[in-house]
């Protein structure tokens, strides 16, 4: 039943996981979705990601060792953390917010907040997978989920960070396991794993085969999904909205939902979105394993994130600050392969595939920005930095509610795109 304060109508920007998720959601409210994209369905950073499901290490990006690596990157391309020297007003104006919320006490207070989200970001996906018709592409069971360490000192510092997570809230459960145990478990990795952990009750998802699958999905409940439409403006009426497309198109509604990803701040900005949305630009690749990995493995020292897909291994990684719209670079690629080949055995690192780089949406905070802008009938949804495919169907859900003036997750009240 569609609530008084509800639209009939809602154009959705962006046909990324948060998009369609948001499409799927307002279906359940009754009310008529279009989805429109500048590209084809997870054209951007929901294509290449990792996929990874898990409530124990969705964390703020702004802890305060970043500042270490930071001071790096500036010179080195090889770092995980990439920042070109720039001029840009936008980047230095994010660069300086981003650091000013590195403190141990703010990152305190994200992880806090983060550890409230907890496990429902997942219960959202079960959701979806319940739904009529079902998203036919399933989520994985990571039994375990493993992290790989060259060092002793590595693994402590992941551990100092469960450790922080239980203090502030949360729930973590894991084993700490020596390097013979964790190559008992995965074969492919090699003898520059010299310890390890063992994470529970965390899941992952095939991204590109998840995303054509909640695609469909949208679709066959009702949705219009149109590709290759570039959007340049989105005018509040006073009664509805205009979202004014390329070769001159026109869609009318009641509402928007814009989920433009690293492209937020272009459209949204009119309409009181002042918070600087960044490109934190991500890399990865396939390679064929001889010994395929039947689960994900994380190298946190290196930020090396590899997910099996079926017949390949995707290895991605890397953060580098820079335009959404750069060419890929191939210093990062190589910087991958150097930081995640010490850690396997028997994959031949020259024969890559699928090599993309997508741009992840950041905020200074670490917090996405969710739900109404200045106008009632333009709302956002984006700027959640790594965890956008986590996080996705929670968002979708948070954003459907405050449009059907319904109540949603409580953990809205922290992601005001006012703020």
């Amino acid at each position: 039943m569609v609530s008084a304060k509800a639209p009939e109508h809602v154009v959705v920007v962006g046909a990324g996981i948060i998009g369609l998720s948001t499409a799927w959601y307002l279906q359940e409210h009754g009310i008529q979705v279009t989805v429109v994209d500048r590209g084809e369905v997870a054209s951007g950073s929901s294509w290449g990601n990792a996929g990874w499901l898990t409530p124990a290490l969705t964390l703020p990006l702004s802890e305060p060792a970043v500042l270490h690596y930071g001071l790096k990157a500036m010179i080195d391309p090889a770092s995980p953390l990439y920042i070109p020297l720039s001029t840009d007003p936008s980047l230095l104006k994010f660069l300086l917010g981003f650091t000013r919320n590195c403190t141990p006490a703010k990152w305190r207070r994200a992880m806090g907040i983060f550890a409230e989200i907890g496990r429902t970001g997942i219960d959202a996906f079960d959701e979806l997978a319940a739904g009529t018709p079902t998203v036919a592409e399933a989520t994985h069971l990571a039994d375990p989920f493993l992290a790989g360490f060259s060092t002793l000192q590595a693994r402590e510092a992941l551990i100092r960070e469960f450790h922080v997570i239980r203090e502030t809230g949360g729930q973590v459960d894991f084993n700490i396991i020596t390097g013979d145990q964790i190559r008992d478990l995965e074969p492919t990795l090699g003898a520059g794993v010299v310890a390890g952990i063992e994470i529970r009750n965390q899941r992952f998802i095939n991204p590109p085969a998840f995303m054509h699958s909640l695609a469909d999905t949208v679709v066959a409940r009702g949705a219009t999904l149109v590709t290759a439409f570039t959007v340049f403006d989105v005018r509040d009426t006073g009664e509805g909205v205009d979202v004014i497309g390329s070769e001159g198109r026109l869609i009318k509604a009641d509402a928007v939902v814009l989920a433009t990803g690293a492209w937020l701040g272009t459209l949204a900005r009119k309409f009181g979105v002042k918070r600087v949305v960044q490109a934190g630009r991500g890399y990865s690749f396939t390679v064929v394993p001889e010994a395929m990995p039947t689960r994900p493995i994380y190298f946190p020292a290196q930020r090396v994130a590899c997910t099996p897909l079926g017949d390949r291994l995707r290895v991605a990684g890397m953060m580098e600050f820079r335009s959404a719209d750069a060419a890929l670079d191939p210093r990062r690629i190589k910087a991958i392969v150097d930081a995640a080949s010490p850690m396997f055995t028997g994959i031949n690192w020259e024969d890559r595939a699928e090599e993309w780089v997508g741009s992840r949406p950041c905020t200074t905070d670490g917090f996405p920005l969710v739900g109404a802008t200045a106008s009632p009938r333009v709302h956002v949804a984006g700027g959640h930095g790594m965890w956008g495919i986590a996080l996705g169907p929670l968002t979708g859900k948070m954003v459907a509610a405050g449009l059907a003036g319904t109540s949603g997750p409580a953990i809205a009240r922290h992601f005001n795109p006012l703020r």
